[in-house]
């Protein structure tokens, strides 16, 4: 899977205004439309998919662009904008509305004429993109929010996000569908943030090794696993004699998903991270292990490449692709401008993107 990009954002309490989450929906949706009308459903779903275009789009339809809340605000303003009717469909949302989206997929199968199938496929994409941000990227970032983004004929985009409260900044992750490679190896197009981290990243090429080791591991009876990670009272395990940061340390207190994993015997990584109650410390234990045990790679690696910033922390920007941020600002204004909106709210619209875009 190609993950098309992950963007950070201060962590923002508090909700939406009624006034302005009302603007949303009818800017969001009339813009939608002829995105849809002039691009087709399936360019829709790329542009939205991309970083800089969905902070373009939430600055457009008025919401504070340099916020947590973009995400889950723009999200749910096209959810309730309703854009079915134009072929896309967008589910899921923040918190116990996340937990929804497998059913929401299920409910398209007469609306979308989606076969049983196809309503796998989806309920099965949508869970594995959360459990690899979630458990196989592990940046410090608890994943809050989920949206699954598909068009009638079955291409998705999953927007999701998670916050650090530590940091209090939020991470965004954009997924796009036609660019399937796999789940968990290099799943990144273009990664967008302002703060680099050492994360355990068990979806870098450099990890492929620890990825095979640890399905291994779990295939061939993990009982045998204990003494490496349940401490005695005769013998500490293995991690306590090594220099491990102490947020990598760890201490498998739960085997049950370990043991869970030995009875469906997973044919690969992504089976492996599918099987219930494989957790991020589960996760992470088998990493260790294959690292340190067998020798395999682990990266450290934090997939970060561009910024949304006005630039790093030093003062240097990121690099910028200013033919594709071009593109989407010319996208987004000519859609603005055919509108049926009034005359003033196009020239506001206009504005704020105007405004968003002065680097």
């Amino acid at each position: 899977m190609v993950r098309t990009g992950i963007a950070e954002l201060p962590l923002h309490y508090g909700s939406c205004p009624p006034w302005l989450f009302q603007r949303m929906k009818k800017l969001g949706r009339a813009i939608a439309e002829i995105i849809i009308f002039e691009y087709g459903k399936d360019e829709f779903v790329r542009r939205i998919s991309d970083p800089f275009f969905f902070q373009s789009f939430a600055c457009v339809a008025g919401y504070d662009w340099h916020s947590s809340g973009t995400t889950t605000t723009l999200t749910g303003a096209l959810k309730e904008a309703n854009l079915k009717e134009f072929g896309i469909a967008v589910l899921g949302g923040k918190g116990k509305a996340s937990r929804k989206t497998p059913q929401e997929i299920e409910n398209l199968a007469e609306e979308f004429s989606f076969s049983d199938r196809k309503i796998e496929e989806l309920k099965r994409a949508s869970r594995l993109v959360a459990k690899v941000d979630n458990n196989a990227l592990q940046d410090g970032f608890q994943l809050y929010h989920h949206s699954f983004i598909v068009t009638e004929e079955g291409k998705w985009a999953v927007i999701q996000q998670g916050m650090n409260l530590e940091s209090r900044y939020a991470r965004r992750y954009h997924w796009l569908s036609e660019k399937v490679e796999s789940f968990v190896n290099e799943p990144h197009l273009a990664v967008c943030c302002d703060v680099k981290g050492k994360p355990l990243n068990m979806v870098a090429e450099e990890s492929e090794e620890a990825r095979k080791c640890s399905v291994d591991l779990v295939k061939d009876n993990p009982i045998h696993l204990k003494k490496y990670l349940v401490p005695s009272k005769e013998q500490k395990t293995i991690f306590k004699y090594l220099q491990m940061p102490a947020k990598h340390e760890i201490e498998l207190k739960n085997f049950s998903p370990l043991m869970e994993a030995f009875e469906q015997q997973p044919k690969n990584y992504e089976e492996l991270l599918l099987v219930k109650g494989m957790g991020p410390k589960s996760v992470r234990a088998l990493a260790l292990i294959s690292n340190l045990v067998f020798g395999a790679e682990l990266s450290w690696r934090d997939p970060v490449k561009y910024s949304f910033a006005h630039g790093g922390k030093d003062g240097h920007p990121y690099p910028v692709d200013r033919k594709i941020y071009d593109k989407s600002i010319q996208i987004l204004q000519d859609a603005i401008k055919q509108t049926k909106l009034g005359e003033k709210e196009k020239i506001e619209a206009i504005k704020r993107l105007k405004d968003f875009f002065q680097f």
